[in-house]
């Protein structure tokens, strides 16, 4: 994925909103697509490559390498590779990615809750 420009509005515009408050950057984190059902998918016991892909049917290889990344980096999963012939990759959640995957479980919950009441009155 490219990097915005660091002279761009959106770049000081988010800079700005990340140094107001730390939850606009964990926003910004979990909203990235593919971000929380990779995340989802490790916690459902898909903890090799292959699996998340499999799951994960229309995401890209680059996508799936990148998200991986950024939760790692976050400290949200653990990877560990084993020293085999083919290589061998696994991860798993932290206990920061265990409890951020239960936070979004109830802002799924109440999505599903919010987004019916907002549905429902449109037909009404």
């Amino acid at each position: 994925m490219s990097e915005r420009k660091i002279t761009s509005t959106n770049y000081r515009n988010q800079a700005y909103l990340e140094e107001k408050c730390t939850l606009n950057e964990l926003l910004d984190l979990v909203s990235k697509r593919w971000f929380s059902d990779v995340l989802f998918c490790i916690e459902e016991g898909n903890n090799r490559f292959k699996l998340i892909k499999d799951d994960l049917k229309y995401i890209s290889d680059t996508i799936l390498s990148d998200r991986l990344k950024l939760l790692e980096k976050y400290g949200l999963i653990t990877r560990t590779d084993f020293d085999e012939i083919p290589p061998k990759v696994e991860y798993a959640l932290t206990d920061k990615g265990e409890e951020l995957s239960g936070l979004l479980d109830l802002m799924c919950q109440f999505s599903e809750t919010i987004i019916g009441d907002l549905k429902g009155a449109v037909k009404a």
